[in-house]
């Protein structure tokens, strides 16, 4: 039993295994000396590891029970209570001194927020590497014309480097959740982000229009563009459904009917 009761309102499922937390560390590449972030640490099943390697590290933990426990087992650990969702990324890369390695065992709840928090700040980070449902994990690194190709594929591997490292075992948690996990790791040092005369809000609103209705043709589900101003989409995408196109092209797409909408 852990030191506290988990909370399903918080999403807590404790990891207990001491060789699945190893193999977890050891997928972050941070060098010693590098700024490392836990978000939700817990009853800490990684955080005395992660102290052990980087004394300077930061975790980030929303339950005041949690963050009292942590402080007492680890004295020397800056941990704060904060709500991952409102964490200032830019803010907090400052104050540690430069890019941020960010490790952690995400609630399955709010996953897609806080990826997409980490996409958003992606100039502010080096490197993450995370624990979520494996399902979600294999949609980051689905490639085009399958099921699992999707928006969180296009976004993620247009912002991110994503490697999908291990999958976890649901016995190794408590409570023991439904469903299998995943350890993923996002390199932001890799290609540059997209073509920075494309505005971020839009090429979302583009790549969630078409995937929105993922069945249709592109002049179809993107038809608030198409139809209204009368526009034929170039190479012939048109005729095709979304998850025939590659992340880039979706930028290139953007990119067009940005231009349109602007004469």
């Amino acid at each position: 039993m852990p030191p506290i009761t988990p909370k399903k309102h918080l999403g807590q499922n404790f990891l207990t295994d001491p060789n699945t937390a190893r193999k977890i560390i050891a997928a972050l590449r941070a060098p010693e000396g590098e700024a490392v972030v836990e978000i939700g640490p817990g009853t800490g099943a990684l955080t005395g590891l992660l102290l052990a390697r980087y004394p300077a590290m930061t975790a980030l933990e929303i339950d005041a029970r949690a963050v009292a426990y942590l402080q007492a087992e680890h004295p020397g650990l800056d941990v704060r209570q904060a709500d991952v969702l409102e964490v200032d990324w830019a803010a907090l890369a400052a104050e540690k001194g430069g890019p941020l390695y960010v490790i952690g065992n995400l609630p399955y709840y709010i996953t897609s927020p806080i990826l997409f928090g980490l996409l958003d700040h992606r100039r502010h980070l080096r490197e993450a590497v995370l624990m979520m449902q494996r399902e979600v994990a294999q949609r980051l690194v689905a490639v085009p014309r399958t099921k699992e190709y999707g928006i969180p594929s296009v976004l993620t591997q247009l912002y991110a480097r994503p490697e999908l490292l291990f999958s976890v075992s649901r016995n190794v948690f408590f409570p023991k959740p439904d469903v299998t996990s995943a350890v993923i790791r996002l390199a932001f040092d890799g290609p540059p982000p997209p073509d920075p005369d494309v505005d971020s809000a839009f090429l979302r609103r583009v790549v969630r229009a078409a995937f929105n209705q993922r069945r249709k043709t592109l002049h179809n589900s993107l038809s608030q563009w198409t139809r209204t101003r009368g526009l034929d989409l170039p190479h012939g995408w048109g005729r095709k459904r979304a998850e025939e196109l590659p992340p880039p092209a979706f930028v290139e797409l953007a990119r067009y009917l940005r231009s349109r909408i602007s004469e």
